[in-house]
């Protein structure tokens, strides 16, 4: 009987433990932004964000991604068939997953931008909102030059925020003259869309590399579990 491939099994091994060790990192950086004083400071974290909901996702993906790279180190240099085993499942499961979100990412893209309206919408009237949430979103319209989330300047009521006024010395394209004031005409949905389309990009070709990486991490796995099994 072949016994099993000493440069397979070592090959899984250092894959994996890249695979654990990105897990450790992605694990520690999420946990350090959702309990550290200093990084709610640093990037203006609060409750009424959202931006911890995200946080949270990092949490279960490092944890996951930890799980799955022990179980194929272990699996690989013990050549056990069940701990292989579990890791395939669960990089194909996870994989299947990728699939199906970028699918339904590509179906339902006109229902994602509809859900972002609502979910900004929600923070309409902008005065309502609290001190930090008034104070982060003042800074975002400055340094993007763009007024209000949905509405404009008609956002925040009466009286927009001092961030609303266009800046630039002379008329342009980026302002709009109402009521005897110049504010910046864009609104912050439409620059918080346009951030998420001129990145789509970037965000497939993260997904395909990592479909790449996994599937190389099924076919190292399922190759192993049978040489052991023939062993």
């Amino acid at each position: 009987m072949a016994g099993v491939s000493k440069c397979l099994k070592y090959s899984m091994f250092i894959f994996n433990f890249l695979f654990w060790l990105c897990g450790c990192i992605i694990l520690g950086v999420s946990i350090w932004l959702r309990v550290s004083k200093d990084a709610k400071e640093e990037f203006q974290l609060n409750q009424t964000s959202g931006i911890y909901s995200a946080v949270d996702l990092l949490i279960a993906v490092g944890s996951i991604i930890m799980v799955l790279g022990f179980l194929g180190c272990c699996g690989a240099m013990r050549e056990s068939r069940c701990m292989l085993l579990l890791f395939f499942i669960g990089l194909f499961l996870i994989l299947a997953l990728q699939v199906t979100a970028g699918i339904l990412g590509a179906v339902y893209k006109p229902k994602i931008e509809k859900e972002i309206n609502s979910t900004l919408t929600k923070y309409i009237p902008l005065k309502a909102q609290s001190e930090d949430f008034i104070k982060f979103f003042d800074t975002f319209q400055q340094e993007n030059k763009c007024c209000g989330l949905v509405n404009g300047h008609l956002d925040w009521g009466d009286q927009p925020s001092k961030s609303c006024y266009c800046t630039d010395p002379q008329p342009t394209d980026l302002c709009v003259t109402t009521s005897g004031k110049t504010l910046y005409k864009k609104t912050c949905e439409a620059v918080i869309l346009d951030y998420i389309k001129n990145h789509m990009v970037i965000i497939i070709g993260i997904a395909f590399g990592l479909a790449v990486i996994e599937i190389i991490g099924l076919a190292f796995s399922m190759t192993l579990y049978c040489q052991i099994q023939s062993k």
